[in-house]
C-alpha cells in the first residue's frame, strides 16, 4: 500500500494513542472462555507479540496505550447479560466469562499494563464507553488501532472514529479475524475510512521521531 509507507506527517505523537481491541485472556489464553471451547486462532494468538514493540516505541515518544476490553456485565447471581445474537453465535459463554476483574477479562500479559483500560459492551470501543472522555482529558487526537476481530470490534471502532473526525491508523497485521478472507476483505473495505499500515511500517514511521528527551 503506497499510502502506508511514510505515515502521517502532521501527527503529534504526544497526542496519539495506541488502542487495542479485545486482546484479553478470555479470547486468547488457553484457559480463557474461547480457549476452553476450542475456539483458538493462530492469527489472533500472534497479535500481542507483534503489537508490543509499538506500545514501547509510542510510549518512548510520549504517546499513550489504551486497552478496550469486551465485558459481559454480571447480574443477579453473577449471571452475565449476553445479547441474544452473541448467545446464538457463542453458546459456550457462561457465568464468569469476560466479567470485570476476572482473569479472563484482563489484558494479556504480553501487553500489560495499559495506561488506560475501558470496558466495552458492544463492537465499537466508542459506543457507550469512557474512551472519548479519556481522549479529551489527556489531549489525544489520533488513534493507532489493532486487535480483534478485524470485521467486528476493529472495523466498528474505526468507522465510529471516522464519524467523529478522529484520525486513525489501522494496523493491518496488528488485527485479525477467525477467517483470513474476511480479514482481508475488511482491510480493503476500510480504505476510505482510515490509513492502513502494517506493524513494521508503523515502527519505521515512529522511529522517524526521536524519543522524549532526545533531540
Amino acid at each position: 500500500m503506497s499510502e502506508a509507507n511514510a505515515g502521517p506527517a502532521d501527527w503529534d505523537l504526544k497526542r496519539t494513542a495506541l488502542l487495542t481491541i479485545d486482546l484479553q485472556n478470555d479470547f486468547l489464553h488457553p484457559d480463557g472462555a474461547y480457549g476452553r471451547a476450542g475456539q483458538g486462532c493462530d492469527a489472533i494468538a500472534a497479535l500481542p507479540d507483534r503489537i508490543a514493540p509499538i506500545v514501547t516505541a509510542l510510549r518512548e515518544r510520549g504517546g499513550t496505550y489504551i486497552s478496550a476490553q469486551f465485558t459481559l456485565v454480571p447480574g443477579p447471581g453473577d449471571e452475565p447479560l449476553i445479547a441474544p445474537h452473541l448467545k446464538a453465535l457463542r453458546p459456550f459463554l457462561t457465568k464468569g466469562d469476560f466479567a470485570p476483574g476476572s482473569f479472563g477479562h484482563q489484558l494479556v500479559d504480553t501487553l500489560q499494563p495499559a495506561d488506560y483500560t475501558i470496558e466495552k459492551i458492544a463492537y465499537s470501543a466508542l459506543y457507550q464507553t469512557r474512551l472519548e472522555y479519556i481522549m479529551r482529558a489527556i489531549g489525544i487526537d489520533n488513534l493507532i488501532v489493532g486487535g480483534i476481530v478485524t470485521n467486528g470490534g476493529v472495523a466498528s471502532t474505526l468507522r465510529d472514529a471516522h464519524l467523529r473526525n478522529i484520525h486513525t491508523i489501522m494496523l493491518t497485521d496488528g488485527c485479525a479475524a477467525f477467517d483470513n478472507e474476511v480479514h482481508d476483505a475488511t482491510v480493503l473495505s476500510l480504505a476510505t475510512v482510515t490509513q492502513r499500515m502494517d506493524c513494521v511500517q508503523t515502527l519505521s514511521w515512529l522511529a522517524t521521531q526521536p524519543p522524549v528527551g532526545v533531540s
